[in-house]
């Protein structure tokens, strides 16, 4: 928080004189005044604090299983749908839309974008596949069964992750505010503003909904924000950094978020990374 200065007199307003012991006392004065002050500031910083971290708690996590990834995969989004995982990849002349075995981690279909396209978030909706490009500005539809692409839309921003909540996409861009789009004619038809302790949190990434809450991905992070959908308050963060393979460059952050709400499973992997794992989350 900033203080402002005190005022100045104006340059041509002389000081009114006064002897030692005066001048002595006046000094005094707002030293005293900003040690109160300074006193206040830090009480008030210790409750802020002390809020901030009751609702920022953060979770570990233990591994259920862990399965093989394609470690080439610049993986964007990742996304559960009847027994069936769709992962979205990135980066120019090598973005894809896959249908993956979860066990073994083949790689069962696969449907590249247009070298002109960088492949971000996905989403499963109503029996297709909704994929969001970087800076293209553009989503592509496809059927779930075959994924043959159905049609294109247009968005504003940029696009980085997508899921939904049973009625409405949900979309991010990068910053710390989440759109929500009806799925029929991608129109926006509210935002929500991410804060943690009161401040913003930028770089939202990939998404899943997850049991009434948003999951999102922070880039460069190896944490996983869990956002109310109601306030775009974080309720806790998940911790995956021990999950994070050794010896990747520094892009190849935790970014993939899907759960089986059949069989109430979360999955969670990064770019790049050899293993895709099914966790628990653990407290501390």
């Amino acid at each position: 928080m900033k203080r402002k200065s005190p005022s100045k007199p104006p340059p041509d307003t002389a000081a009114p004189t006064a002897s030692a012991g005066e001048s002595a006392s006046w000094l005094r004065r707002p030293w005293w005044g900003l040690s109160l002050v300074l006193v206040l500031v830090a009480g008030l910083w210790v409750v802020w604090a002390v809020a901030r971290e009751r609702a920022s708690a953060t979770c570990g996590v233990e591994v259920v299983q862990a399965y093989p990834h394609d470690p080439g995969a610049y993986t964007q989004g990742l996304a559960f749908d009847g027994g069936d995982l769709f992962e979205g990849t990135g980066k120019y002349g090598e973005s894809t839309l896959r249908r993956v075995d979860l066990v073994s981690g083949r790689v069962l279909q696969s449907v590249p974008l247009a070298r002109d396209l960088f492949g971000e978030g996905i989403a499963v909706w109503s029996g297709e596949v909704i994929q969001l490009t970087w800076r293209n500005y553009l989503g592509i539809v496809y059927d779930k069964s075959t994924l043959k692409e159905l049609r294109r839309f247009r968005y504003t921003g940029e696009g980085w992750g997508l899921t939904h909540d049973g009625t409405h996409l949900i979309m991010s861009d990068g910053s710390s505010t989440l759109r929500f789009l009806d799925p029929k004619t991608f129109r926006v038809v509210r935002s929500l503003l991410v804060r943690s302790g009161g401040r913003r949190v930028a770089y939202l990434n990939e998404l899943e909904y997850v049991q009434g809450e948003i999951l999102a991905n922070i880039w460069y992070k190896n944490y996983i924000a869990r956002i109310s959908p109601a306030s775009g308050e974080v309720l806790g963060w998940i911790d995956v950094q021990k999950l994070v393979p050794p010896r990747l460059d520094r892009d190849s952050v935790a970014n993939g978020i899907a759960y089986d709400a059949e069989n109430d499973r979360l999955f969670v992997t990064g770019k790049n990374w050899p293993q895709l794992f099914e966790i628990r989350l653990v407290s501390r």
